[in-house]
């Protein structure tokens, strides 16, 4: 179970970082929070929730390429 986790949140782990380097790069925290009046954050906490928000995402996506390589051939439909 802990080897089906690290192959799944590792991967996720480096893609999230990836995601998160080239949105920040492009967008400003402090200008994406403006848009919305009700939320106060701070930079860093910007970074992090946007840090786990790319880390869910891409630990979906990776589960989901897990589970299609390793579903068995009698369960797969004929191409």
């Amino acid at each position: 179970m802990l080897r089906l986790a690290m192959n799944i949140l590792w991967p996720s782990f480096l893609a999230a970082i990836v995601a998160e380097g080239c949105f920040f790069s492009l967008f400003d925290p402090d200008g994406l929070l403006h848009l919305s009046h009700q939320i106060e954050l701070s930079r860093i906490a910007a970074y992090t929730l946007g840090f786990f928000f790319f880390w869910i995402f891409c630990s979906l996506a990776s589960m989901l390429t897990y589970y299609l390589v390793n579903v068995p051939r009698d369960r797969r439909p004929p191409f």
